[in-house]
């Protein structure tokens, strides 16, 4: 015990040895962290049903992220009873597959919004999104009214499937072709509309349940 003591006082009465020691454990322990990370994003498979994102969707995700919807909703559903219980099966790697970056974020102010897609009317996610209030009287949600009267850029969503194409997403020659008509007319409303309807909707709900254990199935005890 003396020895090791004598060791440490040695060490911490060297300012630059201490330094350089500790710098050493950072980038060991950051590394270790972090290089795992690139394997892994490598190696993930889409789940079950999940493709890239279509036009529309591509646009209104970008536009979710551009307000800082992720800033107090996040799209990560763990495996806590609760949570299952309240928004639908716990979140799968795979469904992020064409997330870049990936939605999860860790802050609820607002409800988690993995599964959200459905949940409610097109016309509701409008509404709620131009007047939040108007719908849940004591919500502390900004209202968006700008977004109803920007139209969707066609050429800027056509080059950013076409760079996530060249990074993996596997884009056709006629989907990325066929987007500025899709987009033709389309406001930035109804982008971030068409993104929450389709969160959580694309995966095979019946494999998504055996693995999570929540169908009738698989339902916990």
């Amino acid at each position: 015990m003396q020895f090791h003591h004598r060791y440490f006082e040695a060490i911490e009465k060297r300012l630059g040895l201490f330094g350089v020691l500790l710098a050493a454990a950072l980038v060991l322990g950051g590394l270790a962290e972090i290089v795992p990370l690139f394997y892994q994003a490598t190696t993930t498979e889409p789940a079950p049903g999940v493709e890239p994102y279509e036009p529309l969707e591509l646009a209104g995700r970008d536009i979710y992220v551009r307000e800082g919807c992720y800033g107090c909703h996040s799209q990560q559903i763990r495996k806590i009873r609760a949570e299952v219980q309240r928004y639908g099966a716990y979140s799968l790697a795979g469904e992020s597959a064409y997330d870049r970056p990936f939605q999860w974020g860790s802050k609820r102010t607002g409800p988690d919004l993995a599964r959200v897609g459905g949940k409610y009317s097109d016309a509701w996610q409008r509404v709620h999104l131009l007047d939040p209030q108007s719908l849940v009287p004591d919500s502390n949600m900004p209202a968006y009214p700008w977004l109803e009267g920007e139209e969707i850029d066609a050429d800027d969503i056509v080059a950013r499937m076409r760079a996530l194409r060249m990074i993996g997403d596997p884009y056709t020659d006629e989907q990325i072709a066929s987007a500025p008509e899709a987009l033709e007319g389309k406001t930035e409303l109804d982008a971030l509309v068409a993104y929450l309807q389709g969160l959580g909707q694309q995966i095979d709900r019946e494999a998504l349940e055996r693995v999570s254990g929540t169908g009738p199935a698989g339902a916990e005890q």
